[in-house]
């Protein structure tokens, strides 16, 4: 199995828990920036984590919960119930220095997204754009941009999420962010936390360079991780199964600047 695909542990309580150390291996060794975590509660469990020198953004990707940070709450966050309801999800900002805990009112998945923090934010509950429609025809798909560079929420974290269709490609044409070059491209790591609808299905994601150096192709299930260290990191749905995933990037400037692959950049002309 490709060192960029990460299963979750179990089915229950934290299921990922993917940090800078752990996310470097042969195959991203540089991995600096960003950090996933993945909770599904029972209703009356609790999960609680300091930010330490991380900024955290919740995404109660389905399920209602108590928020709070530090010693304030933010109240009880979460009207989707199901996370292909496709309503806008509920989230919250926790700055670096402080701690988070979220109580579970119904079964939930709550997603952790971190990124390093300079304390320029203080927590509070995010308020998330309406759904977006992007692409044409089979490359069409619908993304809430919870935390995009147009708004300034964070220090580091850009997190959205994006909604494909059975039998739609998505991150397409493929397209890369893998070098600190502003203006024309941003070095951002990505992470992709994939659901599929119905639950048994699957997808698959390429995530492979231009010279060839890094070239993994992989078939993610319901829950499933991927990691983009660098390269164009297009994925697939295919027919019968929508899917879902959450994007978190970060890495040395909170802006979102890529290039399409030179040979499939025409598809991005033609539907200008």
């Amino acid at each position: 199995m490709s060192e960029l695909l990460i299963k979750p542990r179990g089915t229950t309580g934290k299921l990922h828990d993917i940090t800078v150390e752990n996310a470097r291996t042969a195959k991203s060794p540089d991995w600096s920036y960003v950090g996933f975590g993945l909770y599904r509660l029972k209703a009356g469990e609790r999960a609680e984590e300091a930010t330490g020198d991380r900024e955290v953004i919740l995404v109660l990707v389905e399920g209602k919960a108590e928020i709070a940070a530090a010693d304030a709450s933010l109240g009880v966050l979460g009207e989707r119930m199901n996370v292909f309801e496709r309503k806008k999800p509920a989230c919250a900002y926790i700055p670096n220095g402080s701690s988070w805990t979220a109580t579970a009112v119904t079964d939930c998945t709550l997603a952790v997204c971190t990124a390093p923090g300079k304390g320029s934010h203080e927590a509070r509950v995010l308020d998330v754009p309406d759904l977006v429609t992007r692409g044409k025809g089979a490359n069409t798909r619908y993304i809430f941009p919870i935390a995009m560079e147009e708004s300034n929420v964070a220090d580091s974290l850009l997190v959205t999420e994006v909604f494909t269709p059975a039998g739609n490609w998505s991150s397409y044409p493929p397209h890369r962010h893998d070098e600190d070059r502003f203006p024309e491209m941003t070095y951002l790591e990505e992470t992709y936390y994939h659901r599929l609808n119905p639950d048994q299905g699957y997808g698959h994601q390429r995530v492979f360079t231009e010279d060839g150096t890094l070239d993994e192709t992989m078939s993610f299930s319901n829950h499933d991780v991927v990691l983009v260290p660098k390269g164009h990191h297009p994925c697939a749905a295919p027919y019968g199964y929508d899917m879902y995933y959450l994007n978190v990037m970060a890495g040395p400037l909170r802006k979102w600047r890529f290039q399409n692959h030179p040979d499939h950049d025409w598809i991005a002309k033609r539907d200008a």
